[in-house]
């Protein structure tokens, strides 16, 4: 299912290898946008600013050029002097020849300032109109090289940016490294780059470079790219749009590797047809030919025992005497031997050096060698599904036998809780599967599809759907296929408005069919028009229309939703709606689900306050679909962990669940913006705020880009948080006021959905508005005191605590704060319990020296393990321990009619006070200090501070 109710948010996206130097260049522009090197280039930069010297360091084509030519881009502009060299395997037989590009362009310049000896050492090396060389003249030229590198950094700092190093000419290297090791306090930095190929062979040859480079070099190595940075540097080069199983296919099969991965995005490209299912990526003649010139070497039984490795998922010398390969061992040694396959010390397994290696070899067997070796080894596997698929791989044409075994082998994958192979497997199954039979390829395609919907890889599903749709006739294939259509199109379902009118054209008055459309016209109401009402009617209709077909898996889901609708709405039918959904039978899967019946009974806990039982069964249900392999559940439910986690004070949990949560869901293209909304929260509570800000940033411009009106309520509330707990009232106001408009107007009214009205009550009194505060806090407390939510009346009962002590009441604000710490601790809401001893240890500390201290509350967020609230208490500490402010002015009657945050602004203006000073005082930012003073002059009609302090002045001399 492409969405979720409770936090919405599924927002539906998608060994040593030798590179030539032509080919090296092949892959196009190259762009300064370093993608995936935010560390490697962040470290290499530090180290450059600081005057030091980088190597970097890695395998053939993994971006190290790239990365390189970027930073001596940007360190260029500081530097007076740049000098280059390129070196290239063909060229680095002739001597000098680095050097020449180095010095060459300089050495008028520098020829001054060398001793003769040295000058015509260097000239002869230079032109080659000598006969200098190391042996007749070292000495000279090594210290001519030193000489010239010192003449020009006299003028200026220098920068010295040599790629390839393993290809410099043996005497140019011996010469900048005698020079390199000699410089001392010389502006001279280099910038060098050099192939490495394997850990033990890696190591060895930066070794030998770091100690031909100056003391103070850093090696940088730069490693393969995740996923998601594969995903990434595709986009950015135009090769967008892949679907995400492409993109996991690609990433698998480059290895990481930036330069392999453009040049199987460009093979797709120019592809006329796809792979079909089962098969690997086309991999194009540029990368066949890094690795074929060593395949020339094995001999015909070698490279055939290869390639039924290349054919096996997990191959092994058994699989391979299984599959007819008598000599395995000699000819994988002989394979090894060539580096063609990596030793495994740990296993039998036969592992190719790199997966490109593997993928070449397969595209350049003849289809027949193939079909041969996958036949052989649907024989020899021992695994069912995989006997299943190399069979499929080995018949051509259709074949029902071969297809309903695929379709079990499906069923059994899915068992497994692997829904992405079962969605091969299926799409499998429909090739094989004659047109004129039951059941059809299309009936199989769309099985696959909905396997694609549980993987959480909608693009696939998708495109399985719209196919089936140019040719399907029947009513129940139709609707089927718009149903993958609309969970594709995830929280973005208002994209896809066009589809429910020929769905429901499809369902004529067949109620199976009405179900299925009425359930996703209720997530229609809920997301584009924000009405929960609408939303409920149109579930309980679709549960209806589930029970009288006997469509118990409809039903269940409709329930579910109408129950989760029911208890955001504050809705008294919502227990027994739960109950309802969670009756007998039930539909494993769909219990799991995260909308299903569970993910409703875990919202209706923690909107209870029941949290220890909250965590128990989102904890439960999040081990399930993990072992069914339900990707996009998976994602929501540590989601839903992390916010379990966070309302009991466990920051530092909750910020890892969120973290992680956020990680799979930017992998996978899944509810990345409820990720960031979350980790918004919880960055918010215990890690760091600026990123805080940016992640709920982040969450609404996506919920606005989706035209999620529900969702936007969440988004905005993690932002509001999020900049109350940064000091930004005024921030933190307008956001909320918005989440207040949004959810009145879907007709929420359960406070413990969002609970954000506390924030806003105290971010209102931040910015001298009480009345208004007070205002949230009865309208929501009137709600909370008939739903029973506890923790929130708490939590009300500290925001007008703060309330009071603005309107002067402090023994009332005292008692409220008092008792409000004391039943969230009972309640178990950690992280509220620490605010609320923070707020009363400031009124306490207001009533001056000696009658209470900050430990407490120090000691309750350090046990949330809450950094931002720990950093505040300690601002407070060490403004307390700075002593009194001076004694205020007294306030002249025009400044009577202000609030009391205003005339505390007001007050400390008079006193001199900088608009910074102010904010520091008063523990709100400068932001809010400068709209405040604007809110000042407004009332008191004046234009300026100079105003305020004649109005000082005004009321002494009175």
């Amino acid at each position: 299912m492409g969405r979720c109710l409770t936090l919405a948010g599924t927002r539906h996206t998608r060994g040593a290898v030798t590179v030539r130097r032509d080919f090296a260049e092949s892959a196009g522009r190259r762009s300064d946008l370093v993608i995936g090197r935010e560390e490697s280039f962040g470290a290499a930069r530090e180290q450059l600013a600081r005057g030091g010297s980088v190597l970097l360091h890695g395998p053939a084509g993994i971006g190290k050029s790239t990365v390189l030519r970027t930073l001596a881009a940007e360190y260029a502009r500081t530097a007076r002097t740049v000098l280059r060299c390129s070196a290239t395997e063909s060229e680095s037989h002739l001597p000098f020849l680095a050097l020449a590009d180095l010095l060459g362009l300089v050495l008028d310049q520098v020829s001054h300032a060398l001793p003769t000896a040295q000058r015509t050492a260097l000239e002869s090396a230079l032109t080659g109109r000598g006969e200098s060389t190391l042996q007749r003249d070292g000495l000279a030229l090594r210290l001519a090289v030193l000489s010239a590198l010192r003449a020009l950094a006299a003028e200026g700092p220098v920068l010295v940016v040599a790629d390839d190093l393993q290809w410099l000419d043996p005497a140019s290297a011996e010469l900048l490294g005698f020079a390199a090791r000699r410089l001392g306090d010389a502006p001279v930095r280099l910038l060098c780059a050099v192939r490495t190929e394997g850990p033990q062979a890696e190591g060895a040859a930066y070794d030998r470079h770091l100690s031909a480079s100056p003391p103070d070099t850093r090696a940088v190595r730069l490693g393969p790219l995740n996923r998601a940075q594969v995903s990434a540097l595709l986009d950015e080069r135009g090769f967008s749009g892949l679907p995400r199983s492409t993109v996991r296919d690609i990433h698998r099969t480059s290895g990481g590797n930036p330069l392999f991965a453009l040049e199987l995005g460009r093979a797709l490209a120019e592809s006329p047809t796809p792979p079909r299912p089962g098969e690997p990526l086309p991999v194009p003649t540029s990368l066949r030919a890094l690795v074929l010139s060593r395949l020339e070497m094995l001999s015909d039984e070698a490279r055939r025992t290869l390639l039924v490795a290349s054919a096996g998922a997990r191959p092994t010398p058994a699989l391979l005497h299984a599959a007819g390969r008598e000599n395995a061992e000699a000819e994988t040694a002989q394979a090894a031997a060539l580096g063609l396959l990596a030793t495994d010390p740990e296993g039998p397994a036969v592992r190719f050096a790199h997966p490109l290696i593997s993928a070449a070899l397969y595209a350049e067997a003849p289809a027949p060698e193939r079909r041969a070796a996958h036949a052989a080894l649907s024989t020899a596997a021992s695994d069912p599904i995989e006997r299943a698929r190399h069979l499929a791989l080995a018949t051509t044409g259709t074949d029902p036998e071969v297809a309903a075994r695929l379709a079990e082998a499906a069923a059994l994958a899915r068992d497994r809780g692997a829904p992405s192979v079962a969605a091969s497997l299926g799409l499998l199954a429909a090739r094989h599967t004659p047109a004129d039979g039951p059941p059809g390829p299309d009936e199989r395609r769309l099985t696959a599809a909905e396997d694609a919907i549980t993987a959480g890889e909608p693009d696939l599903a998708r495109d399985i759907a719209r196919e089936v749709l140019t040719r399907a006739g029947a009513p129940g294939e139709r609707v089927r296929a718009w149903m993958v259509v609309i969970e594709a199109a995830g929280q973005a379902i208002g994209d896809v408005d066009a589809v429910f009118p020929q769905a429901l054209a499809d369902a004529g008055d067949d109620p199976h069919l009405l179900a299925l459309v009425h359930y996703q016209l209720a997530w229609r109401s809920l997301v584009v028009q924000g009405d929960f009402a609408q939303g409920r009617e149109e579930a309980a209709h679709a549960a209806r229309l589930a029970a009288r077909a006997g469509d118990r898996r409809t039903e269940l889901l409709a329930l579910a939703f109408q129950a989760q609708a029911e208890t955001l709405m504050g809705h008294p039918d919502a227990p027994a709606t739960i109950e309802r959904a969670l009756a007998e039978p039930q539909d494993a899967r769909v219990a799991c689900h995260h909308n299903g019946a569970g993910s409703s009974r875990f919202r209706w806990l923690v909107m209870s306050d029941r949290l220890a039982e909250a965590r128990t069964a989102v904890t439960g249900l999040l081990r399930e679909v993990r072992r069914r392999g339900m990707a996009e559940s998976e994602v929501h439910y540590l989601r839903f962990l992390a916010e379990t986690e966070l309302h009991s004070g466990h920051c530092g949990r909750a910020l890892e669940l969120a973290r992680e949560s956020l990680t799979l869901a930017r992998d996978a293209g899944i509810g990345e913006g409820a990720g960031a909304m979350q980790a918004a929260l919880a960055e918010a509570a215990g890690g760091d705020v600026d990123r805080a800000l940016t992640l709920a940033r982040e969450a609404v411009r996506r919920a606005e880009e989706d035209g999620d009106a529900v969702y936007l309520s969440r988004a905005l509330a993690a932002l509001g948080h999020a900049s109350l707990v940064a000091g930004d009232a005024e921030a933190a106001v307008r956001a909320l006021r918005r989440v207040r408009e949004l959810e009145a107007g879907a007709g929420i009214t359960d406070p413990a959905r969002g609970r954000w009205q506390g924030d806003l009550a105290e971010a209102l009194v931040r910015t001298g508005e009480p009345a208004e505060a007070l205002d949230v806090i009865e309208v929501t407390r009137a709600h909370a005191l008939r739903l029973g939510r506890g923790s929130v009346l708490a939590v009300l009962d500290r925001s007008e605590a703060l309330v009071r002590a603005a309107r002067g009441e402090h023994r009332a604000a005292v008692t409220r704060l008092t008792s409000a710490r004391e039943r969230l601790a009972g309640l178990g809401y950690g992280l509220e319990e620490a605010r609320a001893a923070f707020a009363l240890a400031g009124l306490r500390a207001d009533r001056g020296p000696g009658t209470t201290t900050y430990d407490e509350a120090a000691r309750l967020f350090r046990r949330c393990r809450a950094l931002p609230w720990l950093r505040q208490v300690e601002a407070a500490v060490a403004a307390r321990a700075a002593g009194p402010p001076p004694a205020r002015t007294t306030v002249p009657d025009a400044l009577a009619g202000l609030a009391p945050m205003e005339r505390q602004v007001a007050a400390l203006v008079m006193e001199g006070a900088t608009n910074r000073e102010i904010a520091g005082r008063l523990f709100v930012s400068v932001k809010t200090v400068e709209a405040t003073l604007t809110r000042v002059y407004r009332k008191l009609g004046i234009r300026s501070r100079v105003d305020i302090v004649r109005l000082a002045a005004g009321s002494r001399e009175a």
